[in-house]
């Protein structure tokens, strides 16, 4: 069975928001064993939008379309596919029932144009939405399958995983599992080398390498006929992995990051942790705090830009900044060991550095950073050289900041390693 994906919305063709539904739904339905040939997005008219549609019936057996089933004027989704496949529409009173309980909880008054959501077409599937006004809608016709979801991914997502895909899994024949392999601490131009001989005599199962900020994942992927079978063959790739890349990998669970399995390790090995940043402004402070469970760790975050907060608030000698610079090593680690001495905490990351675009010059260029980390006296300091935008070298520092102190704490404790 082939899938055609349409995403409704000017403000996608107009950059206003980031289309992430399709990369959600491609990616599951290629977990399903559904292959998926083009991917359209069409703004809020109907003549466009109806020459999509009608084109993606065409080529394809499945048609999923999200977005464009809001209660205004130019939500025309459900409108547009009910006419190309002949369905008038009518009033659903469970809908509408739905639609009037949402708003009695939230004590809102309903608007008249909310009601046009309960407009379904004859003959369709309803698929309720739990966490907002507008329900899906699955139509077939002559062996062709219409799915139309809401466009928020709160919505979207929640409504695909109870009810698309049990709905979909009638239609395929196999299944296709993926474990992701996540790295760290090496560049993506040497795990490429690293897997190559692996991906050259690759079949079944996959291997598929992803560069993301500061780390590179690699998903493996599988085929079969259950899951069961699919896990049994991805199995001994992922063990192959773990044996070339060792302590690098830091997670092989989708829902585990960097910074998640940073926290794991001060858990685990019962230290705090406290983070002093200057050209990063709390990045590294944000990440670790978007860890539930994280406050058990987690003292304090300094943000001391300016040199003479360095000084008051870290201890930072006058000497050191005249002499090196804020952005020198040094300094880095003097404000590593300022930040233990001051909350005697056992792990303190701290950096300094150049995001730009300004302020560089010949011997210290923008992007040049030093990440020290301090865990228990023992000091471990790096300069590094990124670039990009001012944004994209403040992400690079706080994703190495992370796998600095990731490395700092294995090294020194070895109660957690890879693969949680």
């Amino acid at each position: 069975m082939t899938v055609e994906l349409i995403s409704v919305g000017t403000e996608i063709l107009l950059g206003n928001i980031v289309n992430t539904n399709a990369a959600y739904l491609s990616e599951k339905c290629a977990q399903l064993g559904l292959s998926c040939f083009y991917q359209s997005v069409v703004g809020d008219n109907e003549e466009r939008l109806g020459e999509t549609i009608r084109t993606a019936l065409t080529r394809a057996d499945i048609i999923i379309l999200s977005g464009g089933l809001g209660p205004t004027e130019d939500d025309l989704t459900k409108e547009t596919a009910a006419q190309i496949l002949g369905r008038a529409l009518y009033s659903d009173e469970h809908t509408k029932a739905r639609i009037q309980e949402y708003f009695e909880k939230r004590k809102i008054v309903i608007a008249e144009n909310n009601w046009k959501q309960a407009m379904i077409p004859e003959g369709a599937i309803i698929v309720d939405n739990e966490n907002g006004t507008a329900p899906g809608v699955i139509m077939e016709q002559e062996g062709k399958h219409v799915i139309l979801l809401p466009g928020p991914p709160n919505e979207l997502i929640p409504m695909f995983e109870k009810d698309i895909i049990p709905y979909l899994q009638k239609f395929t024949s196999g299944i296709i599992v993926s474990k992701t392999v996540k790295i760290c601490g090496i560049g993506e131009s040497t795990v490429a080398t690293m897997v190559k001989d692996m991906i050259k005599k690759q079949d079944n199962p996959t291997i598929a390498p992803y560069a993301k900020t500061g780390e590179v994942h690699l998903r493996v992927t599988a085929k079969a006929e259950s899951e069961k079978e699919a896990r049994r063959l991805i199995k001994p790739v992922v063990k192959e992995l773990k044996e070339r890349f060792g302590n690098d990998i830091y997670t092989t669970e989708d829902d585990v990051t960097l910074e998640k399995s940073v926290v794991d390790l001060l858990k685990a090995n019962h230290l705090t942790a406290v983070t002093a940043e200057s050209c990063t402004g709390g990045m590294l402070a944000a990440r670790l705090i978007n860890v539930p469970g994280v406050s058990d760790v987690f003292k304090t975050g300094f943000i001391t830009y300016a040199n003479k907060a360095k000084r008051r608030t870290l201890g930072v000698k006058k000497s050191s900044l005249d002499r090196y610079g804020a952005v020198s090593e040094k300094v880095a680690q003097e404000m590593a060991k300022g930040a233990a001495m001051i909350t005697k905490a056992d792990v303190t990351v701290a950096i300094t550095g150049i995001a730009g675009p300004d302020g560089g010059t010949k011997e210290k260029p923008v992007g040049l950073v030093y990440i020290s980390c301090n865990v228990c006296g023992k000091i471990t300091t790096k300069e590094y050289h990124f670039s990009g935008s001012r944004n994209k070298i403040r992400e690079l520092t706080t994703a190495n900041a992370l796998t600095l102190m990731r490395q700092c704490i294995l090294k020194y404790y070895s109660e957690v390693t890879f693969g949680k």
